[in-house]
């Protein structure tokens, strides 16, 4: 792409200099040509030069030539891969600019609230230079304002709320959306159901972080649930509970880790009927019975407080496993989550029921432009070119990078693990440098804690339950001697920036106490050192008791990490090294087969329920 680069330099240079006057007239008459020319290589790169001089002029940013090549792979429909750092949300500006420039409604999808409100108001005032209105929609926002929002240029969202709202909007709709059946609504008045829509179409989406939002979180439908249940159901639910109490594992059930299922033996079975012959007609269907019991099981084996979720406010709040943040008003479908609440003691709500689903991946296809970035695509671009029609299109880095990656370390005990994590903090906190601890669980982060505090070592904790003041710690997060401490909710898109003289001594340091599912994931909370060619380095400190090599997560037998311990030779990290690689690409299999049968299962169904106008 080196003549797109050169002519927008050399555009960029006439434009040096020039009156605000002269600015907003480049502005309009650009306008003008996309609106009649379309996105074509001399009107874009007139729009991608007077977006980076506005940048530079309000913000003091002016774009790289490499920001400029990802803006215009994004703009032609591709996935930029770029370091992290690199500055993605100043490069999605120019294609979101330039397409809302040409008269095209854009979304820009980022995967959280506080990211999507930070870069709205960060980028807002080149926008608005630019004669664009910018809205923002996350959680709080009501339908009104939601609605206003959706009318801008430029919206800035997240893919939940986005996609709960087009849910929305089909229910509204009703499902039916012929078009002389809603022109002939219009001629009875105004309340008709398109002036209850929230959203005016799906045109052009730019998904920030474009691994997580269409790979990773691709795995579970997204489904919308109405008032349902009863009292029964409520004492039905409790019933369950206790029956899978009576149960025991190994004799009566089996755990999947792998899958994260549960199996009744038929020797559970047969204990289950009898102890249920006298619970009432509610338990007389086996297959009933049995179904209720197993989600019970699931509920007390594989979802864990402060893991999966948290309680807060008498209330169990899922956790994203992602993002690490609190999915407020989100809840487990066919009663798993009244389950976890008799489980924990906390008010049982109505158990609902699904008035509306539909998949990420048939979402995000419904779109009529679809463009991404991320720093992580290279192990997924199979998948994004096969669901999507997405390629990936790798963008070089501005500045060398400087980061540096020390060795991984596999401790036998999780004990030994968290010492030397203490230690490690311990010894980087007294050369002065700043030090991020990368957790997986809420628990986990509260661990760490308690061993810092214990060695009296300041620090800060960013998790799900202190997600309220994420901006503050992030703001703190690079300044001499600071010791952060996070779940995954520093490990996308999250800027710390380095204080001064930080850099003298190394930079920001980053320890992950843990792999993730995916090691893309270990490679974004990486990412959070090093940045834009600034100095620093990371490192994993692992343990054999580790979930994923536990099959909590993994998939790999106990008896690999048993086998493990009792090699006494110096040989056993290096295989316990292997084994974590295995356990990750196995669990990314798994989850690539489970997002598979999850888009069939959703083609399936809309093929059943297209004659009828059905569920979406």
């Amino acid at each position: 792409m080196p003549g797109f680069t050169a002519r927008v330099e050399r555009l960029g240079r006439e434009l040096e200099g020039v009156s605000e006057e002269r600015l907003a007239d480049e502005t309009a008459s650009t306008r003008v040509r996309l609106h009649r020319e379309g996105l074509k290589e001399e009107p874009v790169a007139r729009a991608f030069a007077l977006i980076r001089e506005t940048a530079g002029r309000l913000l003091g940013m002016r774009h790289f030539p490499t920001q400029l090549v990802g803006g215009r792979a994004i703009l032609g429909g591709t996935v930029a891969e770029m370091e992290t750092g690199e500055g993605k949300t100043l490069t999605a500006v120019l294609a979101a600019g330039t397409a809302a420039l040409a008269g095209i409604p854009v979304h820009v999808i980022t995967v959280n609230d506080y990211l999507t409100g930070r870069d709205a108001d960060w980028m807002r005032p080149v926008y608005e230079a630019l004669g664009l209105r910018v809205g923002c929609v996350v959680h709080d926002v009501p339908p009104a304002d939601r609605r206003a929002a959706y009318g801008c240029d430029v919206t800035y969202c997240t893919n939940k709320e986005i996609a709960f709202d087009y849910l929305r909007d089909w229910l509204a709709m009703e499902g039916r959306t012929a078009p002389l059946r809603l022109q002939a609504e219009a001629l009875y008045g105004r309340e008709t159901r398109v002036g209850k829509l929230l959203m005016r179409g799906l045109h052009y989406a730019i998904v920030d972080e474009a691994d997580s939002v269409l790979i990773d979180e691709a795995r579970t439908p997204l489904i919308i649930s109405g008032g349902g249940g009863s009292e029964d159901e409520q004492a039905f639910l409790e019933q369950a509970l206790a029956l899978a109490g009576d149960l025991e594992r190994g004799t009566d059930f089996e755990i999947r880790e792998l899958t994260r299922e549960v199996k009744l033996t038929p020797a559970g079975r047969e204990r289950l009927r009898e102890a249920a012959a006298d619970l009432g007609p509610l338990w007389g269907g086996a297959v009933r019975r049995e179904e209720m019991v197993r989600m019970a099981l699931s509920a007390v084996h594989l979802f864990h407080r402060d893991e999966a979720y948290v309680v807060q406010d008498g209330k169990v709040q899922i956790v994203d496993e992602f993002t690490g943040r609190v999915m407020a008003d989100r809840s487990y479908e066919r009663g798993l989550h009244q389950l976890i609440e008799a489980k924990e003691g906390v008010e049982l709500t109505r158990r609902p029921e699904t008035r509306a689903r539909i998949s990420y991946q048939r979402f995000f296809r419904r779109y009529l432009h679809l463009g991404g970035m991320t720093g992580t695509a290279r192990e997924v671009r199979g998948e994004l070119w096969n669901v999507y029609r997405l390629p990936v299109v790798r963008i070089p880095t501005h500045r060398p990078r400087r980061r540096k990656a020390l060795p991984e370390r596999i401790f036998r005990t999780d004990a030994g693990k968290w010492r030397a994590v203490a230690e490690r903090v311990e010894a980087l906190h007294g050369e002065g440098r700043p030090v991020l601890v990368g957790t997986r669980s809420v628990a986990a982060s509260e661990l760490a804690s308690r061993l810092l505090s214990e060695k009296g070592i300041p620090h800060q904790v960013l998790n799900a339950k202190q997600d309220r003041e994420e901006a503050e710690i992030v703001t703190r997060a690079g300044e001499p001697g600071c010791v952060t401490i996070a779940t995954n909710m520093a490990g996308r898109g999250t800027d710390i920036k380095l204080a001064e003289g930080v850099k003298g001594c190394g930079g920001l340091h980053v320890i992950l106490t843990e792999r993730h599912e995916a090691a893309r994931i270990d490679r974004q909370l990486a990412g959070r050192c090093g940045r834009l060619g600034d100095p620093g380095s990371y490192e994993a400190l692992l343990s054999l008791e580790d979930p994923i090599l536990q099959g909590g997560r993994g998939g790999l037998s106990g008896r690999v990490s048993a086998r493990l311990a009792r090699v006494r030779s110096p040989a056993w990290k290096r295989m316990a090294g292997r084994s974590v690689r295995r356990a990750q690409k196995r669990v990314e299999k798994h989850h690539a087969r489970l997002r598979k049968a999850l888009l069939k299962e959703d083609e399936r169904r809309g093929n059943l329920l297209s004659f009828s106008g059905g569920q979406e």
